[in-house]
């Protein structure tokens, strides 16, 4: 086994995570390894950058306000003000936890360094150290995961088990407006599209944790197949920025379905 340098890294990039180790039987990949470390720099980052906040921020803080005040802006209206105060935490975690991520996996020696052979005169890496934790479908899954156990708490709190139900498979139609025989006629397609709705929910954390593995680890096989050229890196920075946009928008989306019903209105 050989230590592989940077320049002489193999181009091809495997769709499953490495093992590095094993704790108690439990394996420990380089995508979870690097989850950890970027999560735990991403906190240090922002505590320093910030520090304490005061009326006349610094510039770490300005920029982070910058960036909170976007991702609010963006989102209140697609939430609604009443489940706004429950959601912004949870969307805040994701926007950045998964745009440094994503941006993690363009920093020098990322996929690159590990250990390898010579194949017709050129080091193949076998084991690499490092992996950009949402080029791991299992990282991107236990993500999606969290993320709807989190849209159901909100739903939950907010407008509670009953309106959540009438919401999937209540009749929407005015009944004075369609008459009592239309209404009773509608039922049984509001309850077809209610089947259909649940259907749709559970299988939002297979779309999002797809989208999201599909265009990192896509990303980061284009880059190393054309050997980090300017416009493919300059691409991925944008792409790595657009993804956690794209997510807590459906995120937004979803809760917003069940609890954003306009300003003053409330479920009766």
């Amino acid at each position: 086994m050989l230590l592989i340098p940077l320049a002489n890294a193999s181009a091809e990039v495997s769709p499953a995570a490495n093992e590095l180790f094993n704790i108690f039987g439990l394996p420990v990949t380089n995508s979870m390894v690097t989850g950890w470390v970027v999560s735990i720099l991403l906190i240090i980052a922002i505590k320093l950058m910030v520090g304490r906040a005061s009326l006349v921020p610094s510039k770490g803080q300005a920029l982070v306000e910058a960036l909170v005040t976007f991702v609010r802006d963006t989102t209140l209206p697609i939430v609604g003000k009443k489940a706004f105060r429950m959601s912004l935490p949870v969307i805040l975690g994701l926007f950045f936890y998964i745009l440094i991520q994503n941006w993690s996996g363009l920093l020098p020696g990322v996929g690159s360094l590990g250990t390898g052979h010579m194949v017709d005169g050129h080091f193949h890496i076998t084991d690499p150290w490092i992996r950009p934790a949402n080029a791991d479908w299992n990282g991107t899954i236990a993500l999606a995961l969290v993320t709807m156990i989190a849209w159901l708490f909100i739903v939950l709190k907010s407008d509670g088990p009953v309106v959540l139900i009438k919401d999937l498979f209540g009749n929407k139609a005015d009944k004075k407006e369609v008459g009592n025989f239309m209404w009773m006629a509608l039922w049984p397609i509001f309850l077809i599209v209610g089947v259909i709705e649940v259907v749709s929910i559970l299988i939002r954390p297979l779309t999002l944790s797809v989208r999201l593995f599909g265009n990192i680890y896509g990303g980061e096989s284009l880059l190393h197949q054309t050997g980090f050229i300017f416009p493919f890196y300059f691409l991925e920075l944008i792409v790595g920025f657009v993804q956690p946009l794209v997510f807590i928008l459906l995120f937004s989306v979803y809760v917003g379905l069940i609890c954003n019903h306009g300003d003053g209105e409330e479920h009766h």
